[in-house]
């Protein structure tokens, strides 16, 4: 029962990663250039740090997708693996997703930190948020991510003769990137940071109603606030499931039973293609949760995409009733 159970549930993740992997990469495609083109666009986004941290994630999201989430598709989806076909391919897309990976993570790290100082009632903690430390911070995490991606550049290759296959050549690294590096620094890490940063910053939002605040940076701050709490949650919601799994391995690394190791590939698939959820749906979740960014959104692409100009502004505030 169990031999014909296992081949139907290779059959149908295959399906799965296919049919969803490609709406994600669609979806991603459409989605995270428009977030650029609205924060890019409006001069309320350029000036605020929080939204330039947005920014880079979009863009960084773009090539992720294409690199990471392609390539996973064309494996779990078509048994096509490029890594074993071609050594320098073995060796970059390990190195490029987790840079990709780790950077826009940072990032969203960054944003939700930002609203925090943003909306705290020290001015010490308000003057951190500006653009020129932004993007100081963002090129020097990047840089840090790309020193250490040269360590995948280095192990990842080529092993075996029949078949191919492209792993990590030493035991060391091997157990560091398994224990360590992939579930808690990639994984564990960036999700604490996010999740604390965001209640506090969701507490400071709580009561910023009876400060003194000008009405404009009150809503802007309401509106990235909301924005990033929600973006935090679905984060959290992608992202475990892929992290559950890499512990699973962690902790039982080889498991001799042909049929679990091929349950435990097809549980791979899906929870990767789940973790591309955290890559796609910035425009969709914005859109979902600001009434404002809707209004941006349909501003932005008719006066720029269709050359149409609507009556009134986009980051224009009503009156409180």
């Amino acid at each position: 029962m169990l031999n014909t159970t296992v081949p139907s549930l290779t059959s149908a993740s295959q399906q799965v990663v296919i049919s969803l992997g490609f709406c994600l990469l669609v979806a991603g495609s459409i989605g995270n250039p428009l977030t650029l083109i609205v924060f890019l666009s409006l001069q309320t986004f350029r000036q605020s740090s929080c939204a330039f941290y947005l920014t880079v994630m979009s863009f960084i999201n773009i090539f992720h997708l294409f690199t990471g989430l392609f390539t996973h598709i064309m494996i779990y989806g078509f048994n096509i693996n490029w890594l074993n076909m071609s050594v320098v391919y073995c060796k970059f897309r390990p190195f490029y997703v987790q840079l990709c990976a780790m950077s826009s993570s940072s990032c969203m790290c960054l944003a939700t930190i930002d609203q925090f100082l943003a909306t705290c009632s020290s001015p010490r903690c308000q003057q951190l948020c500006n653009i020129k430390l932004a993007r100081r911070l963002v090129i020097g995490l990047i840089i840090i991510w790309f020193g250490c991606g040269i360590s995948f550049l280095i192990y990842y290759d080529h092993m075996g003769s029949d078949p191919v296959v492209c792993d990590i050549t030493n035991r060391a690294f091997k157990k560091f990137n398994g224990v360590f590096y992939s579930p808690f620094v990639m994984s564990i890490l960036p999700m604490m940071i996010m999740i604390l940063f965001a209640i506090l910053a969701y507490r400071n939002i709580q009561q910023i109603a009876y400060r003194t605040v000008p009405l404009v940076r009150r809503e802007l701050d309401k509106q990235l606030t909301t924005m990033v709490l929600v973006h935090v949650i679905y984060a959290a919601i992608s992202v475990t499931p892929g992290a559950i799994f890499n512990l699973f391995k962690t902790f039982y690394p080889s498991i001799d039973n042909q049929n679990i190791t091929e349950q435990l590939r097809c549980a791979k698939s899906l929870t990767t293609t789940v973790y591309y959820f955290n890559h796609m749906g910035s425009l969709y979740i914005y859109v979902c949760v600001s009434k404002r960014f809707r209004q941006q959104l349909l501003y932005v692409l008719s006066t720029i995409c269709f050359k149409r100009y609507p009556p009134g502004n986009p980051n224009q505030i009503k009156p409180e009733t």
